[in-house]
């Protein structure tokens, strides 16, 4: 493939990542609602910042490293507990009444923002690190023949189909909190945190399976 194909390839298989329902799509939803566009993209920048970390040290060899099956137990784990954390933390803020459609309150603004969100978020994911284990790695090894050109090539369509995705999603739960009310709008976000404690305990369910099953 040449770079500009890399890049388009690199971007239709990030869609289909970015455009299936999970945490980072759940807490997108709600640092929007809370604090409005300009969240998505933070949270779009914090995860960018991560992956390219990860790239970075993929291309060191820390692939072999991250393939064991004790590692993956780990970050189920881990992973589980941070979501666990924020669903709490959404639905207590909704139960209190704590966020509304203006602006979070002086409280809900020194919480995490949405950069370190778009950090923790993806870090806490285990199917996010096993996606970079697998196809990820795969994508690198095409992309070798154009060394520099054909990293940044995939790296670059990999981000831009997270900025378009999560950019509109914020653009459209930005734009259409005017048309629906308070309650209607703490319903979606206690939705979001029942989702994150799911996904969390799911995450943590696996994990022990993977611990107690031979």
């Amino acid at each position: 493939m040449t770079p500009a194909e890399i890049f388009l390839a690199s971007m239709i298989v990030g869609f289909s990542g970015a455009m299936t329902p999970g945490p980072l799509l759940t807490v997108t939803i709600a640092e929007t609602a809370r604090r409005g566009f300009g969240a998505s993209l933070l949270i779009v920048l914090g995860h960018a910042v991560l992956e390219l970390i990860l790239l970075i040290g993929l291309l060191l060899g820390l692939f072999k490293l991250l393939e064991g099956e004790i590692i993956t137990i780990f970050f189920g784990f881990v992973g589980g507990m941070v979501l666990l954390w924020m669903g709490f933390s959404l639905i207590l803020s909704v139960i209190k009444k704590r966020i509304t459609f203006q602006v979070a309150s002086g409280e809900t603004r020194a919480s995490m923002g949405p950069f370190l969100s778009g950090i923790l978020v993806s870090l806490s994911n285990p199917s996010w690190l096993l996606w970079w284990i697998t196809i990820g790695s795969a994508f690198l090894i095409k992309t070798m023949d154009y060394r520099l050109l054909g990293i940044s090539s995939f790296f670059a369509g990999h981000i831009s189909s997270d900025l378009l995705w999560y950019g509109f999603v914020g653009l459209a739960v930005s734009t259409g909190k005017r048309y629906i009310s308070d309650s209607v709008f703490r319903a979606v976000l206690l939705a979001c945190g029942i989702f994150l404690l799911f996904l969390g305990g799911k995450f943590m369910w696996d994990a022990s399976v993977m611990i107690i099953t031979p």
